[in-house]
């Protein structure tokens, strides 16, 4: 049991069944990792079913002061649900229930633990979706969903986690129990503490209920493939794509390396020469489709355009998004140990920074394979780095280092929808001034006044 008392476990056997508290090394060992491949074993692990739960949870490990890590299905890759100081992980996988579907005023109200996927089957149901669509839909949860203030392809037109949610319910470092928002779609009263807890990776409060806004499906959908002789060109055609009215619904870009890896380990049919490849869909009424395809292809049409595709069946659109889908397990058979950073910058400035991409692999001998949402700027850039090569493994992190100086170089941000957790936190002064990450700890004190919740992320040790 750790550094745990048994007067401590039996009380946190109190609050719930007793079979919902793993003590056994063997049962709750692998509730010590995430998606980042990194562990730390916890001292218990915790599973609530209520709200009621959960507050009594916090509020003992709060008298205690037990560390706390809250998590859902550990989908992330930054660290964030890793129990860094131990202590207790609280998971939250079987509060997993939709309370209410409202299709008059386009909300949905569940519970942390449901799936993404099961968000949108609901949803779907009565014509609606919700925006957020991370690539891990079919296994991530709302509540992580929340904490890293997730987005995927579609939030270059609705928005990522944080402009699709109405109201919250949660419990605090302190245990005092909060409601923030409201079930309207406008509110002005006092503080935004909805849009606070967003993306807080659980450093500030346990959520366990959120209100989502849903939006109506839309009538009709197209999708393209674009090829470009170069990336340059693509992100030329990003730009003008993005500086015209009709704004496209995904707009994914692959360099490339990631071309020649798809080639390579797939069977995906790609354009000879293409140097990068943009993948567009645009959604609205079907009586504008044709003028909104017009717009989008016309600027698609410039320097280095190899070749546009448009989708005309649902096969034809599986076929297109066929080379996107084989990526990433090509990425993770060739590179195992690869570090994925998914960094922001201005759409204006993603010529560059695939360009300055391209010397850091040089100077750091590791091959550097970048896709992602090109249309918010937000570019995962894989390092396929060998950790059995010395000179590889002892690169590896100054390489990072030196995307990230960079990033913020352009103008850029360390995280789009990744969030910092354990393996971006040393890096964060970079990105904020001392009086605002200054600010930031401060209200964590507020919020978590004897800093249990998830120790050890986002803010960098303080010496």
């Amino acid at each position: 049991m750790g550094d745990l008392s048994p007067q401590f476990v039996q009380a946190l056997r109190s609050l719930v069944e007793g079979r919902n508290v793993l003590t056994d090394p063997a049962d709750s060992w692998v509730y010590g990792y995430d998606n980042s491949r990194k562990h730390t074993a916890p001292d218990a692990v915790v599973f609530a079913t209520t709200h009621a739960e959960v507050a009594g949870i916090v509020r003992l490990c709060c008298e205690h002061s037990v560390p706390l890590t809250t998590r859902g299905r550990g989908t992330g890759t930054s660290g964030g649900s890793v129990p860094l100081c131990a202590g207790v992980v609280l998971s939250l996988e079987r509060m997993n229930r939709i309370t209410s579907v409202d299709t008059v005023n386009r909300a949905l109200t569940a519970e942390p633990g449901v799936t993404n996927q099961a968000v949108q089957d609901a949803a779907r149901a009565d014509g609606f979706f919700w925006p957020p669509d991370p690539t891990s839909a079919a296994f991530c949860t709302i509540g992580g969903n929340l904490a890293l203030n997730a987005g995927g392809p579609r939030a270059v037109k609705y928005g990522a986690t944080r402009e699709n949610v109405l109201a919250l319910r949660a419990v605090t470092g302190g245990g005092e129990e909060i409601r923030t928002g409201t079930y309207t779609t406008k509110g002005a009263v006092g503080y935004d503490l909805t849009r606070l807890l967003i993306g807080s990776e659980g450093t500030l409060a346990v959520i366990t209920e959120a209100v989502l806004r849903l939006v109506p499906l839309p009538e009709s959908k197209r999708t393209l493939q674009a090829a470009y002789a170069q990336v340059g060109d693509a992100a030329a055609a990003v730009a003008r794509i993005m500086a015209q009215p009709v704004t496209p619904c995904a707009l994914e870009m692959m360099d490339g390396a990631a071309i020649d890896i798809i080639r390579s380990h797939s069977r995906v049919v790609l354009p000879h020469g293409a140097g990068a490849l943009l993948m567009i869909e645009v959604d609205g009424p079907e009586s504008g489709m044709d003028a909104m395809l017009l717009a989008v292809t016309a600027a698609l049409s410039g320097a280095g355009l190899l070749e546009t595709r448009v989708a005309c069946s649902a096969e034809e659109v599986k076929e297109l998004w066929a080379a996107r889908k084989a990526l990433s397990p090509a990425l993770r058979t060739i590179a195992p140990n690869k570090l994925n950073e998914d960094v922001v910058v201005p759409v204006s400035r993603i010529a560059d920074l695939i360009a300055g991409l391209g010397d850091l692999s040089r100077r750091y001998g590791i091959p550097v394979v970048n896709f992602g949402h090109a249309g918010n700027g937000n570019i995962h850039v894989n390092l396929l780095y060998d950790s059995q090569d010395p000179r590889q493994e002892q690169s590896a992190r100054p390489a990072v280092s030196a995307v990230f100086d960079l990033v913020l170089a352009l103008g850029g941000t360390l995280s789009g929808e990744h969030g910092i957790g354990r393996e971006k936190r040393d890096y964060i002064d970079r990105a904020l001034d001392p009086v605002t990450l200054g600010l930031m700890r401060r209200i964590k004190s507020q919020f978590d006044p004897k800093g249990i919740l998830n120790p050890g992320k986002i803010f960098p040790p303080q010496r």
